[in-house]
């Protein structure tokens, strides 16, 4: 349930006209007002001409994201807040407008909300291109688990672990942290080849091109060769049918040497799948893009049960958005 509190007409419209809020923010990343403003301080007429925009409408742009806090405004110039300049700003380390140009990228579909529903599947979208989607997505999902991937890395034991298999690992941000926090550690990337260049960029800029490789795959279809000594399966399950995720744990843990760990991290309902909020939010978006949801950790264990692991316990973590990690042994 909602914790939040109790619903009245204000916080119902508010609710109701997020999107204002959330649009705003897209068209100025997308716009990239924040990079082009950087450290300077710009006039709409200056900042106008850098990215071709009709000055009457940035300026109503530039006003919104000064009223929310984004950008401050003095002597008819605009310039970044601090926590702007660190975070939105393409240039910056702590950059992370690439989650959020994809969730720009699935507004289309979150606006036909009602027809999945009524399909109970997905829905046609508008294409905003392959490579802009991939990039957003994969450099998105970058953004995201360098919040905590970090903490997960210190929270895993996985002391005397030689080899790890990061399945669907996408740019490897997880490979990466637990090889720093593990010295003795390598890992394998398995996912798509499309996603090959990001996971080679980011091994590359922290150093572990030696110790993380990359095999191409689809671990849906393509068979997983072994044997690895901990597979970790992080918010992958979510995006395939119960059945596809039966047979995906099956696969994995007969990839594992006798022993391995089987860590599975994703967003987890409760038993009447019916909470969390933000898992039951997800399931909706999944609705709208393929034919997973969010899944109970009890749905979650009894598939790794059935896959032959012993041990099946959830560790001390509790990630934003009600992530958690289930750890299994094979």
């Amino acid at each position: 349930m909602d914790n939040g509190t109790e619903w009245n007409i204000a916080r119902l419209l508010s609710t109701s006209s997020a999107y204002w809020r959330s649009s705003t923010v897209h068209a100025a990343v997308k716009l990239e007002i924040f990079t082009v403003i950087g450290g300077k301080e710009l006039t709409v007429s200056e900042a106008g001409k850098k990215i071709g925009a009709n000055e009457r409408g940035l300026a109503m742009l530039l006003n919104a994201l000064t009223a929310m806090g984004l950008l401050e405004h003095a002597d008819s110039r605009y310039k970044n807040t601090a926590f702007s300049r660190t975070y939105l700003v393409k240039d910056e380390p702590g950059y992370i407008g690439y989650i959020i140009m994809h969730h720009f990228h699935l507004v289309d579909a979150w606006a036909q909300l009602h027809e999945a529903v009524i399909l109970g599947g997905p829905v046609e979208k508008r294409s905003h291109g392959e490579e802009a989607e991939r990039e957003s997505f994969q450099m998105g999902m970058f953004n995201l688990a360098m919040a905590i991937a970090p903490t997960i890395a210190a929270a895993v034991n996985l002391e005397g672990r030689h080899h790890l298999l990061d399945l669907g690992g996408g740019p490897g941000t997880h490979a990466i942290h637990f090889c720093l926090a593990n010295p003795g550690l390598t890992a394998t990337i398995y996912d798509r080849g499309t996603t090959e260049p990001f996971a080679k960029k980011t091994t590359e800029r922290f150093g572990l091109t030696g110790r993380i490789n990359f095999v191409t795959g689809d671990f849906n279809t393509d068979p997983i060769e072994g044997p690895y000594d901990v597979a970790w399966l992080s918010q992958i399950l979510h995006s395939n049918s119960l059945e596809e995720c039966r047979k995906l744990i099956e696969k994995t843990m007969r990839a594992l040497e006798p022993g391995g760990l089987i860590l599975i991290h994703d967003f987890f309902l409760n038993d009447s799948l019916d909470g969390p909020l933000f898992p039951t939010l997800f399931s909706m978006n999944m609705l709208l893009n393929n034919h997973g949801r969010s899944y109970s950790e009890k749905e979650v264990a009894a598939l790794m049960q059935e896959a032959g692991a012993g041990d099946i316990q959830r560790l001390q973590f509790q990630g934003p958005n009600d992530s958690a990690i289930l750890c299994g042994t094979a």
